[in-house]
């Protein structure tokens, strides 16, 4: 499953990249910078309006789900029982709050190329940890031995499915990293091979994951370590990656809001209202994994695979033969059948949690 989400993944972002590459092939089309301005070319302001509420929602959601897993593992760290701390506010609460006034600093940066350095930084330490963990989690399986199913229903597999999606979702970003590639013609191949490692990389680490913990596996993996320098410095260490990464995956976010509020001018006020909200849902979000799901199942398989598919289908439908046509119509429904079934998983994920 996780191998037929990363391929479809790919094949849609490149959709989007061939796609802008034709219309800025034509005479009279004007320079795409983004997926909401493809958007636009293709089906006027209601194509650009869809693409950016999905944007707004989709990115906003992974950055969310970014500090909820800051906040939890930190309180995990650091407070252990999850108590009440300063001012009757929960450990949680408080690390959110903590890590604010540098996240403001961080998304006041203005461009991708300035962030480039920093998240370079972030997925260096992303990779030790994760390596850590997964040695941990391979001498954890051979002390234990817990059982294991190889497969939960169906219900467990759309809900899955969701994580999945959301894992590799990141087509709000294809169009102005690929305008800021310097050999545009290797972008596709760069991102393929990209594309399968951090497959490689996610299969294993929950193939490993699972098999160290069996049912008592947490949402947040690392949680299920204990206690301990390597643990602690491997939950620092992720943090770190996520917090890095947070200004990164808000640039989608900062480009629609100001592009509709500012005329496209870098407004730095805005950015830190947004940064604001976003932590304030933060902190109304409880389980981690559900949210991923949810949002992964919801937005990210619209945003993903629909519009894609729908956007290269009525740019390139003259010159398309049935097997493209076809092709492109099958991805637009499964994108459909996979949202509206994992987001009817996710729902029920979570209102089963919450009773």
């Amino acid at each position: 499953m996780l191998f037929s989400v990363a391929l479809l993944a790919y094949h849609c972002m490149m959709l989007l990249v061939f796609t802008r590459r034709k219309l800025e092939s034509v005479h009279g089309f004007s320079k795409i910078n983004s997926f909401g301005d493809l958007g636009f070319e293709v089906c006027g302001p209601l194509g650009r309006f869809a693409v950016d509420i999905m944007i707004v929602l989709a990115q906003a959601g992974f950055c969310i789900s970014y500090l909820i897993f800051i906040a939890n593992t930190l309180a995990y760290v650091f407070n252990a029982d999850n108590q009440a701390s300063i001012l009757g506010l929960s450990s949680k609460t408080v690390y959110l709050w903590a890590c604010f006034p540098f996240q403001l600093g961080l998304n006041s940066i203005a461009t991708l190329t300035h962030l480039a350095p920093l998240s370079i930084f972030a997925d260096v330490v992303d990779l030790a940890a994760v390596g850590v963990v997964m040695v941990e989690d391979v001498l954890v399986f051979l002390k234990n031995r817990p059982e294991l199913k190889a497969f939960g229903g169906f219900s467990v597999f759309f809900y899955g499915l969701g994580v999945a999606v959301y894992s590799f979702e990141g087509i709000g970003m294809i169009l102005p990293l690929e305008l800021e590639a310097k050999y545009k013609d290797k972008f596709g191949k760069v991102l393929a091979l990209c594309m399968a490692f951090i497959s490689l990389l996610y299969g294993a680490f929950g193939i490993l994951g699972y098999m160290a913990f069996g049912e008592e596996t947490k949402d947040i993996i690392t949680t299920n370590l204990g206690a301990g320098l390597i643990s602690t410095l491997v939950q620092l260490g992720l943090c770190v990656n996520l917090f890095i990464t947070f200004p990164l995956m808000m640039n989608p976010v900062y480009e629609v809001v100001e592009r509709r509020l500012c005329d496209s001018r870098y407004c730095l006020w805005l950015r830190w209202v947004v940064v604001l909200g976003v932590s304030l849902v933060a902190l109304l979000v409880p389980n981690f994994a559900d949210f991923l799901s949810l949002v992964g199942s919801s937005v990210c398989c619209a945003l993903g695979f629909v519009l894609p598919a729908a956007f290269h289908l009525m740019v390139f439908k003259k010159e398309l033969g049935w097997d493209g046509l076809i092709m492109d119509a099958v991805i637009v429904v499964l994108g459909v059948i996979m949202g509206v079934s994992g987001t009817w998983s996710s729902l029920l994920e979570i209102f089963a949690s919450k009773a």
